[in-house]
């Protein structure tokens, strides 16, 4: 057999490699089916029911609802390729919906896309692609696969940066890594839309999903208050220097970093600062208080080659991500133990929320390679504000 790799690095010719693709019903994801079908894979088309959301019209840019499987079904039958709709409501709510709404129970920040990824995604998916005798899983997503010299494979930002996903994906193991593939890596999301004109596909035009699938109103605090109700219990808010100044009606209400709708009138301008959950405060101040100079992270995946003891060791710098939208910031490796790691920012972000992830790059630029991350469990502000605001650096 000829061993020359195929456009997904496959010892195979493409109508001998099976590739699933997870089809979402959006224009991401039907553009990988088209791609791949183009090109003559033997590929497979599934898409996950996630939740059921009634009666209710989901929001414009909503995914998993009806209407996206049946844009997926369209897709597949246009292209001529078999599609399944495989029922995993239970899955997503066990590994994605309830841990989302005990997160902000306990004041924290969750994105519920990490988690989607990490579990129904790239674990369950995954494991009904093997059973189906795939040679890879296709996604739409926006990053790049890469093959390394000595074998498997790396994560790296796509060549659109605009379109980064990899904030996402950092949770992925090593053996799902190696069995994903990403067709969208090199394009930008107007040549991916151009490509879906060219199929005839009727999602060409159709919006982004939005990164909270399974709340049809847009308003997730409502959600939350319906499958915990306590999350709507109320209490008071505090300013950092021990001010009362007002009551709120649930910390589900707030995020940190929040300006607008805090509820109290004051002489400055008011952020939450802190969501202190066990006594039901919500703890507000100036800007400056939202400085964050330190993080301690759990639940740390690791991908790269070099360990992070190495990092931490020779105190070599890494980028790290706290937000999908911002760029890659100059961080190091303090520390990782067991109870978890501890990373210094070189200039201090603000509004770092518990929760969220941080996520190590190589380099701020296309092509970084996604060295891992975690979660987001404590955030420490730089000394100096600490002093001016008479505080200690974890109040």
């Amino acid at each position: 057999m000829n061993a020359t790799l195929n456009s997904l690095d496959i010892a195979k010719a493409p109508e001998d490699t099976r590739v699933v693709i997870a089809m979402s019903g959006g224009v991401d994801s039907s553009v990988t089916a088209a791609i791949l079908k183009e090109e003559g894979y033997d590929v497979v088309g599934i898409t996950l029911q996630l939740y059921d959301s009634g009666d209710t019209p989901a929001r414009a840019g909503a995914c998993c609802a009806g209407q996206d499987i049946r844009d997926a079904r369209r897709v597949a039958d246009h292209l001529g390729m078999p599609h399944y709709v495989l029922d995993y409501e239970e899955n997503f709510r066990e590994s994605v919906i309830d841990p989302f709404a005990d997160a902000y129970l306990a004041g924290e920040t969750p994105i519920p896309c990490v988690s989607c990824n990490q579990t129904v995604k790239f674990r369950d998916l995954l494991k009904t692609a093997m059973d189906l005798g795939a040679d890879a899983l296709a996604t739409g997503h926006y990053i790049e696969s890469r093959a390394r010299p000595g074998g498997g494979r790396s994560l790296h930002r796509p060549h659109d940066l605009d379109r980064d996903q990899s904030y996402f994906l950092y949770g992925t193991t090593q053996s799902q890594v190696d069995f994903l593939r990403f067709p969208l890596a090199g394009l930008t999301k107007d040549e991916t839309r151009a490509i879906a004109a060219r199929h005839g596909l009727a999602i060409a035009a159709k919006p982004d999903s939005q990164d909270i699938c399974f709340v049809p109103s847009g308003r997730y605090s409502d959600l939350i208050r319906k499958l915990r109700p306590e999350a709507g219990e109320p209490g008071d808010i505090v300013h950092v220097d021990g001010r009362t100044l007002g009551r709120h009606e649930g910390i589900v209400n707030f995020t940190v970093g929040q300006r607008r709708g805090i509820g109290v009138a004051a002489g400055e301008p008011l952020y939450v600062v802190k969501l202190d959950a066990p006594n039901r405060r919500v703890l507000v101040g100036p800007r400056s208080a939202l400085a964050t100079e330190r993080l301690k992270l759990r639940q740390v995946n690791w991908l790269a080659d070099d360990t992070p003891q190495t990092y931490a060791g020779e105190e070599r710098d890494v980028y790290v991500k706290l937000r999908s939208t911002r760029p890659p910031t100059l961080a190091r490796i303090v520390a990782d133990a067991d109870d978890g790691w501890l990373v210094e920012l070189v200039d201090p972000e603000h509004g770092v929320a518990p929760g969220q992830a941080c996520v190590f790059y190589s380099h701020d630029g296309i092509g970084a390679e996604v060295l891992g991350g975690g979660v987001i469990d404590g955030t420490f502000r730089p000394a100096s504000v600490s002093r001016e605001l008479g505080l200690t650096a974890a109040e």
